[in-house]
């Protein structure tokens, strides 16, 4: 009977185990389910999240002037700061290189270096900067030609960083605004554009020069200098140089540098056969149409040939129904031309500007002999 008894109650006991074991299992699996679940929305959550505040914009890009080292120096230490591609342009084709950014929509950063604004284009240019602030695009302006203090105003208020100083080139500018991000070799870029853009006098670009071996720095300057006017027509080698230049290498490390400085030497000291035989003066200015290279290579074997204080050098661009011309004045020269080509070649359909002693200008093909009349009447 004890044996009887004793079967039901295993029987029963094993069954209550059982159920219970089925029971914390069952409850186990549950938890385990709704854990793995909610971790799954959590993830999904968080995934949502991400892509909606990441943003898409990511490009960098250095709009920069094409025609002489301050320019494609500038583009050089953009680049070695903050990476991203450079877009060289001449002044002419600065608003069209502009237009062409404002509908990428991945750009995040834009830096708009060595092009001054003209009265013909500082209305578009703020407006463009407008439409690049809706769409959360981070622009730094950095150039030393005059502007508008209106104009500079107007950009500020549209929280475009401005760094703008007329007694410094460029690159000086940037190397002084971004140093913490830039290694010891971009103050030797820095000194060669200085020394092109005649402002290696000024109280940073000086300090800059003192580093270095003048002669060094010079002739470094010079053979830069030839290689990029030589190569205005070659935009694949600009960019090139500003590559080289932001990997830190020096002028002579380029190569082929000197053999090309060399054959534009050549080219040079025949300009001066031919200034001498085309060269025209007026009361205050000596000028000439240039066929075969660039006027900005001549104008000063014009200035200094004439026996003037003010060189003018012009050159027809038949495609655009437009002549180039490049200014020039001599240390006797007592008015700010660049001042006056701004308002002369707005005045005549035009566009144009720059420094002191220095500037350039585009003007329509019929207006170019009233262009140099008039500036011969406004030089004192």
């Amino acid at each position: 009977m004890l044996a009887a008894t004793k079967k039901p109650a295993t029987k029963k006991s094993t069954t209550k185990k059982t159920k219970t074991t089925t029971k914390k299992t069952t409850t186990k699996k549950v938890v385990k389910k709704t854990t793995k679940k909610t971790a799954t929305k959590k993830v999904a959550k968080k995934t949502t999240t991400k892509k909606v505040t990441k943003s898409n914009r990511t490009k960098v890009i250095c709009i920069s002037h094409k025609e002489d080292a301050d320019g494609i120096s500038s583009a050089a230490l953009i680049r070695q700061a903050f990476g991203g591609d450079a877009i060289l342009v001449d002044y002419p084709g600065q608003m069209e290189a502009l237009q062409q950014v404002v509908t990428d929509e991945k750009l995040k950063s834009l830096y708009i270096c060595d092009l001054g604004l003209s009265k013909k284009t500082q209305d578009e240019f703020i407006d463009i900067m407008k439409t690049l602030r809706k769409n959360k695009v981070s622009i730094t302006y950095i150039d030393h030609h005059d502007i508008d203090p209106n104009v500079v105003k107007s950009l500020e208020k549209l929280k475009v960083k401005v760094i703008h100083d007329i007694n410094e080139c460029t690159t000086v500018q940037v190397y002084n605004a971004y140093k913490s991000k830039l290694n010891e070799h971009a103050t030797f870029v820095a000194t060669c554009a200085a020394i092109t853009d005649y402002m290696e006098d000024r109280p940073l670009g000086s300090k800059l020069l003192q580093m270095y071996d003048r002669q060094f720095a010079l002739i470094s300057a010079t053979v830069l200098t030839y290689n990029i006017v030589g190569h205005q027509k070659e935009p694949d080698y600009l960019l090139y140089l500003v590559e080289e230049l932001a990997e830190s290498k020096f002028p002579h490390d380029i190569p082929n540098t000197f053999e090309f400085a060399q054959i534009q030497v050549e080219k040079l000291s025949q300009m001066i056969a031919k200034v001498k035989a085309g060269m025209k003066t007026m009361k205050n200015l000596g000028h000439m149409e240039i066929l075969d290279s660039g006027a900005s290579g001549a104008v000063n074997f014009v200035m200094g040939l004439s026996g003037k204080d003010v060189g003018v050098a012009y050159k027809e661009r038949v495609d655009h129904g437009i002549y180039a011309v490049s200014v020039r004045g001599s240390k006797n020269c007592k008015v700010h031309l660049g001042k006056i080509v701004n308002l002369l070649a707005t005045d005549l359909g035009g566009s144009g500007g720059g420094h002191d002693r220095a500037c350039g200008a585009v003007i329509p093909k019929p207006k170019i002999k009233k262009f140099i009349t008039e500036l011969n009447k406004k030089i004192k």
